[in-house]
């Protein structure tokens, strides 16, 4: 991940989509707003794709403490998401009703 304030240029990087220049400063953001299909209340969901935020989630909390929040829909929320040990939790999640609490599950 790389540092960006609004107005500076950006490269266009694979699939055409705009990112940061690659000699722009690598940060580790302390807090990562996650996409979801599917969640339950201990923090587990179903992503959209091929395990990048789980990766993402697992290499900062391998590095410092991260909070990961998922952002949904009420009604994505179901009773258990079956998991895999690359699986990472999410702390909270925020609907339009709620917002969940998944630390202490």
């Amino acid at each position: 991940m790389r540092s960006y304030a609004f107005g500076q240029p950006l490269d266009t990087g694979v699939w055409g989509i705009r990112e940061p220049k690659a000699d722009a400063p690598e940060v580790a953001p302390d807090i990562l707003l996650v996409p979801l299909a599917a969640f339950d209340r201990q923090g587990r969901r179903i992503g959209y794709g091929a395990g990048y935020y789980d990766m993402t989630i697992n290499r900062l909390r391998g590095v410092k403490s991260v909070v990961a929040v998922g952002i949904a829909y009420a009604a994505q929320e179901v009773p258990e998401v079956p998991t895999t040990p690359r699986d990472a939790r999410l702390d909270l999640v925020l609907t339009e009703r709620d917002v969940i609490d998944c630390r202490g599950t």
